[in-house]
């Protein structure tokens, strides 16, 4: 009885886990898992990642100084995620195009450990920090935004090998950087 209980007991803890803020590695894209949404027959293209990033926080006004505990997650929707398979004629071509796509998932993880690193580290003021926090949101959004259109503007979606193996390099140093930073905490 012991034994079912620490079991019943871990498998409601589980799910919670899931939602930790310590990211290790961003999700890897699985055709399967991940894109379960109506392709859009009208798009030229292939393949869709949707991603949502969604924060929110806590504050505490301390002393004149405000501090806040951020919750910062990255979702793949999976319902609107989609791909045309049967356009891809060979097995290399399909895992050049999940590579492609994977590479907007890891945009985002380095959107999220960005985010959490330069929303947590900055003085804001007790008159107006929520609108501080609203702007400073607002620019990384829009930065890696930006950021999502260029890759698949010099990639040509995957397409262009050379820019492509590029885009992996930006990103992997982007990355790096991002868990070097937050490990230095």
């Amino acid at each position: 009885m012991k034994n079912l209980s620490i079991i019943l007991s871990f498998l409601l803890i589980l799910p919670l886990l899931s939602f930790r803020q310590d990211y290790v590695e961003p999700e890897q894209l699985d055709w399967n898992i991940h894109f379960k949404g109506k392709p859009d027959n009208k798009s030229p293209f292939s393949a869709l990642t949707a991603m949502t990033w969604k924060y929110s926080y806590g504050s505490t006004v301390y002393r004149n100084r405000v501090e806040i505990k951020l919750k910062n997650e990255i979702t793949i929707d999976k319902t609107r995620s989609w791909v045309k398979l049967d356009r891809i004629r060979t097995e290399e071509a399909r895992e050049k195009l999940l590579h492609h796509e994977q590479g907007h998932v890891n945009i985002q993880y380095v959107l999220l450990m960005e985010a959490d690193r330069v929303l947590k580290n900055r003085t804001y003021s007790v008159k107006n920090y929520k609108a501080q926090i609203a702007d400073l949101a607002n620019q990384i959004s829009d930065y890696f935004d930006t950021m999502q259109k260029n890759y698949d503007e010099e990639t040509e979606h995957g397409s262009n090998q050379k820019m492509q193996a590029r885009w992996d390099k930006i990103i992997n140093d982007k990355m790096e950087e991002s868990k070097a930073a937050s490990n230095s905490k």
